[in-house]
């Protein structure tokens, strides 16, 4: 599926390097079992940035649950080498994970268990893996999305299988990004815009509006509130064109 970004042009109409307004999405596609094993599996494409996301389920759960009868989400994060302009390391070469890769790792399961019913999942683990393949700004935006779509997937598989009988997904959930950049606030910002931005943000909701986590940065001089709410209200906008097209590939 390809989602053209919306025009809001509420805050500020000034064309930006890729020629989208500053409250304009870039395009979304979206293509489900992309992959033959993997209980879920998401390929997800935000412009230039490409994320390959699958759902595995084990019928297992970590020391801290087992008995309990509740279930875990939890999820990898990792890039390519040539996910970038010149090749990294591999971090399993380096024999370490960057900080950077356990803090976005930690995100996405943090939000994928907020919007799901551990108790209906029963005892056993869905394990999401992120793998970015093309890095362009915004990778684990591009990841959280992915991940809740191939999450969907291996729930409607366990159900399918009368493994559980009710969808442990209670509402629907997504991730922006928006930053100010120039003095204007810009949503989905690319690699180019992030790179010089006054400030970036990274902001998970629910399809209900009720924040999941909120990331927030300034890289130079500090922001005033309205600014702060300005960012706030288009990543709104943003996540909610987002869940849309979650919902119209998964449903």
């Amino acid at each position: 599926m390809f989602l053209p970004g919306i025009i809001n042009g509420r805050f500020f109409s000034t064309m930006r390097n890729d020629g989208r307004q500053n409250s304009q999405l870039r395009g979304i596609k979206i293509i489900r079992n992309y992959l033959m094993h993997p209980e879920g599996s998401v390929y997800i494409e935000t412009g230039n940035t490409k994320v390959i996301c699958t759902a595995s389920v084990e019928e297992t759960v970590p020391p801290h649950r087992k008995g309990s009868g509740l279930g875990w989400v939890t999820a990898e994060y990792g890039m390519l080498p040539r996910s970038t302009n010149t090749r990294m390391q591999r971090e399993s070469a380096k024999g370490k994970l960057q900080g950077r890769t356990q803090e976005i790792q930690r995100l996405i399961g943090r939000a994928l268990r907020c919007v799901t019913a551990m108790d209906l999942l029963g005892e056993r683990t869905i394990l999401l893996d992120a793998d970015v393949i093309s890095a362009d700004g915004g990778t684990r935006i591009a990841a959280i999305n992915g991940c809740f779509a191939a999450l969907y997937d291996a729930v409607k598989f366990l159900m399918g299988e009368q493994k559980i009988k009710l969808n442990p997904i209670r509402e629907f959930l997504a991730a922006a990004s928006v930053g100010i950049v120039g003095g204007a606030v810009m949503l989905d910002l690319n690699y180019e815009e992030d790179s010089s931005a006054e400030v970036d943000m990274n902001i998970v909701m629910t399809e209900s509006g009720k924040f999941v986590e909120v990331q927030g940065t300034a890289e130079g001089e500090a922001f005033p509130k309205d600014m702060f709410d300005k960012m706030l209200d288009e990543a709104g906008k943003g996540i909610q064109k987002i869940i849309k097209a979650q919902k119209e590939i998964l449903l």
